[in-house]
């Protein structure tokens, strides 16, 4: 599998010509609109404060230049998403677009040289308006909110939570990066334990860092439309059921696991797409949303010849590690 970035690339005509208009920013012809616009965001501490002031001190101004030749306006949302990884040297070129999304990019990065891997997976949100989530308030239930740093956001802090409240923009800016980090924070404790998923590296207010999987050219491919032989479909059903079950024991569900969250590069298989992680003992749709999960995993491995039953590993699975009754009420989930 390969392909051309060139060929992927935003066309200029698309929607990013939408964004100056939505985001009410002018263009570069009518102001230096980096050094004008006014962004509201969530007050920050001394200790960050600080450190980003050590970081930037590094960095000439000017010093975000990429490979890759984005169109007009996805630059500009681009260039605001990961130029604070370019502060923290973490990412030093974005090579190309590797996929784009309904609900966000992902960008092969060159990783600085200190750094683990070669290249990044830098997963990019795309602006607010132009997502395209349906009932994600159903799998937020249950989940506290999160700031930048990770850290649930407590009803004491009233500026936010009234924010939140009163739906604003602020408050929606903060409920977007609570969406955000409870992806970024997940994959960090599955790492932990062991799970199959991306190395997690860095998080922004509008992007996460982790581990590319694949190679340049070639990132790995997702499982849906691959085909794999009896003896190693068994062998990677039996694996995924083993981060199925990690994460249920530790009280999460992935909430939209399929054949298309699934990479598969040189014989191993990697979940990717956290964002709506599920709580297994506080959200009341946690029983259907497991279903769903396994239920596709099952569909895509029966079609490679794997004897799976959905049904009795939901159960078995639900009785060994929640201690919540199942709500079996039908929904409509998507």
């Amino acid at each position: 599998m390969s392909f051309d970035p060139k060929s992927q690339r935003f066309d200029a005509n698309e929607e990013y010509n939408q964004i100056p208009a939505r985001f009410q920013i002018k263009t570069e012809e009518e102001t230096n609109w980096r050094t004008n616009r006014k962004v509201r965001k969530p007050k920050k501490s001394k200790q960050q404060v600080v450190a980003e002031l050590a970081d930037a001190s590094h960095v000439s101004e000017g010093s975000f230049k990429i490979t890759y030749k984005p169109a007009r306006y996805e630059a500009i949302w681009l260039q605001a998403s990961l130029e604070p990884f370019f502060t923290q040297a973490l990412i030093e070129d974005v090579l190309a677009l590797v996929k784009g999304g309904k609900e966000a990019n992902v960008y092969l990065c060159r990783a600085t040289p200190h750094l683990p891997v070669r290249y990044i997976a830098a997963k990019v949100y795309r602006p607010r308006q132009f997502r395209n989530l349906r009932n994600d308030k159903m799998y937020r239930e249950g989940r506290e909110l999160l700031n930048s740093l990770g850290t649930p956001i407590k009803d004491r802090d009233n500026r936010e939570m009234r924010a939140i409240r009163n739906k604003t923009s602020f408050g929606a800016e903060l409920t977007h990066i609570s969406w955000l980090m409870h992806e970024y924070v997940t994959l960090q404790r599955l790492h932990q334990l062991g799970a199959a998923v991306p190395l997690p590296i860095g998080a922004g207010d509008n992007a996460i860092l982790m581990d590319f999987i694949g190679a340049p050219g070639q990132p790995a491919p997702v499982l849906h439309g691959l085909s794999l032989p009896l003896s190693e479909a068994r062998h990677h059903f039996t694996e995924i059921m083993r981060n199925i079950e990690l994460m249920l024991h530790h009280g999460m569900i992935h909430g939209d696991l399929s054949a298309y969250n699934i990479l598969y590069w040189e014989g191993t298989i990697t979940l990717i797409d956290f964002p709506q992680v599920t709580l297994s003992e506080s959200n009341h749709n946690a029983y259907r949303i497991f279903q769903r999960d396994v239920q596709r995993v099952c569909e895509y491995f029966a079609q490679q010849g794997v004897e799976c039953d959905a049904r009795q590993l939901v159960e078995k699975l639900w009785g060994d590690y929640v201690k919540t009754a199942p709500d079996r009420t039908v929904s409509d989930l998507e």
